[in-house]
């Protein structure tokens, strides 16, 4: 594991409300706990003073409020144990999950595979819950996966983005080592943006969204069940059989999967864009295919050959808590006022 971790700076980047979380040497070394609260899984870490994941846990989602810290709370304290380290001794919490998240003040809205509509002050209500005077960092869960995707990596990262194929499509963004949230923490929502001129209905109201085509839900619309595995396993396995449909059904997909790549560079020019979700479970198959597309557009054009897509793209280590480790270190990074 990279021995590179996060801290703060003590104030926040010029321009944005929202505090930053920067690549660098902890200010608060120590022990921490991350949490990676999903729809249906809570995935907890706590992560020792040199940034090595000592321990792991995982629980149920309870949907609401009440449940999601709970949860929270209870993994903390398992955590802790786990690693002999009291609560009050944590130099800090982080807490990654999807929805409207103010980093700022740890407030959260409109979490709907949470049970979470209304904006809920959950990081207060956690710190509370614990009885302990530790910092507790809240943020989306794609920004703590690209957090956790560079601390994982083999090298030193300051540039890259998290690209998430699951149930949609979206990115985490870290940008000469700061996160990239945007001025209304919509930065990565690269799902939504039409790819194909009159192409498939979107949920956001409008039509040929990259999401309409490179998302496990996707896969799921044009290669049915029923499956006895995940539809994305089954596809590149049929595929690599010689089954032309599925052949058909690949190529769509990592062409799809090419272009949110081909965006993230050419808008932010990332060194590194890790590919993670749950359809990242396919493996080198999937990679595989994503930089075949990748190289066959090089081909046509010299400017995207000059800029090496291909050899810019990678895998979110197989199995590993990226989330919950980022979370863990933004945790460890925060402070009153700045994080």
């Amino acid at each position: 594991m990279s021995e590179h971790l996060i801290t703060a700076p003590d104030g926040r980047v010029p321009g944005q409300a929202t505090p930053a979380i920067v690549v660098g040497t902890p200010s608060q070394p120590g022990w921490s706990v991350g949490l990676d609260v999903g729809g249906t899984k809570v995935l907890g870490v706590i992560v020792d003073p040199a940034g090595a994941v000592r321990h792991e846990v995982r629980a149920t989602t309870v949907r609401g409020v009440d449940g999601v810290v709970g949860g929270g709370v209870a993994a903390v304290h398992e955590l802790a144990a786990l690693a002999g380290v009291g609560v009050d001794d944590l130099a800090g919490i982080g807490i990654g999950l999807p929805g409207v998240v103010d980093p700022h003040d740890g407030t959260v809205e409109h979490a709907v595979n949470l049970g979470i509509v209304d904006r809920v002050a959950l990081g207060g209500l956690v710190a509370e819950r614990l009885g302990a005077h530790l910092p507790v960092q809240v943020e989306n869960d794609l920004n703590m996966a690209a957090l956790g995707a560079a601390h994982l990596a083999d090298e030193a990262v300051t540039d890259l983005a998290f690209l998430a194929l699951g149930t949609g499509v979206a990115a985490g963004l870290l940008l000469d080592g700061r996160l990239r949230r945007g001025a209304t923490g919509a930065a990565g929502e690269i799902g939504h943006l039409p790819l194909v001129v009159g192409g498939r209905a979107c949920k956001c109201g409008q039509a040929g969204c990259i999401e309409q085509y490179a998302s496990g839900t996707a896969i799921d619309a044009a290669w049915p069940g029923p499956h006895t595995r995940p539809a994305p396993l089954e596809l590149f396995d049929a595929a690599a059989g010689g089954d032309a449909h599925a052949i058909e059904v690949r190529d769509q997909f990592a062409w799809a999967v090419s272009s949110a790549v081909r965006i993230l560079v050419l808008t932010c020019d990332v060194q590194h864009v890790v590919i993670g979700g749950g359809v990242s479970g396919v493996g080198q198959p999937l990679l595989d295919a994503v930089r075949a597309a990748l190289s066959a557009e090089a081909q046509a054009s010299p400017f995207l050959a000059s800029m090496g897509l291909a050899t810019r793209v990678s895998l979110a280590p197989l199995g590993a808590p990226v989330g919950a480790v980022g979370a863990a270190l933004a945790g460890r990074s925060a402070r009153e006022g700045a994080v």
